[in-house]
């Protein structure tokens, strides 16, 4: 998968990935943890992806996330710092470019963890928003196969619109 922007059909294993991890990320954030969720396409039936699976925490601070970055690292987990993205902590599994894991924590029931959740949800109770969403996922990835900032930033109108409807 290397820098390349690959959509697959969804896969039940992608759920089961997800309980893993899950189980793995529990045990090292223990009581600081308040919730986690399967995020991103990965965590919507019938919707296409990169195979990668989006994991979110929702902790009370995340200043006390720096302490667990040694355990995150026990279990595949590497730290990535994002100046851009101060509201989250971020971890990936697997090779720069080629990551198979996301880990996202945010604080508790911030607007960044509802925002996630929201706009999950959405997708899976509107197909019509789901399949739009998905096609628009295949024309990216199309028009810009190794280019992921712009595959990605391809679909911000998308997810914002959505994003707003549920804030109404």
């Amino acid at each position: 998968m290397d820098g390349k922007v690959i959509i697959e059909d969804f896969s039940k294993q992608w759920i089961l990935e997800y309980r893993l991890e899950e189980t793995k990320i529990k045990k090292v954030l223990g009581e600081t943890l308040i919730q986690i969720e399967h995020i991103g396409s990965t965590s919507i039936e019938n919707l296409g992806s990169k195979p990668i699976i989006d994991i979110m925490c929702g902790v009370k601070d995340l200043n006390e996330i720096n302490s667990f970055k040694d355990s995150f690292e026990n279990i595949g987990y590497e730290y990535v710092w994002h100046q851009d993205f101060p509201e989250r902590r971020f971890f990936r599994k697997g090779k720069y470019r080629a990551g198979t894991h996301h880990l996202h924590i945010y604080q508790f029931d911030s607007v960044f963890w509802k925002n996630n959740i929201l706009f999950r949800d959405y997708l899976r109770n509107n197909p019509v928003a789901l399949n739009e969403y998905y096609q628009l996922k295949r024309k990216l990835a199309d028009k810009y196969p190794y280019d992921r900032v712009s595959y990605t930033n391809g679909k911000n109108e998308f997810i914002n619109s959505i994003i707003n409807k549920t804030w109404e």
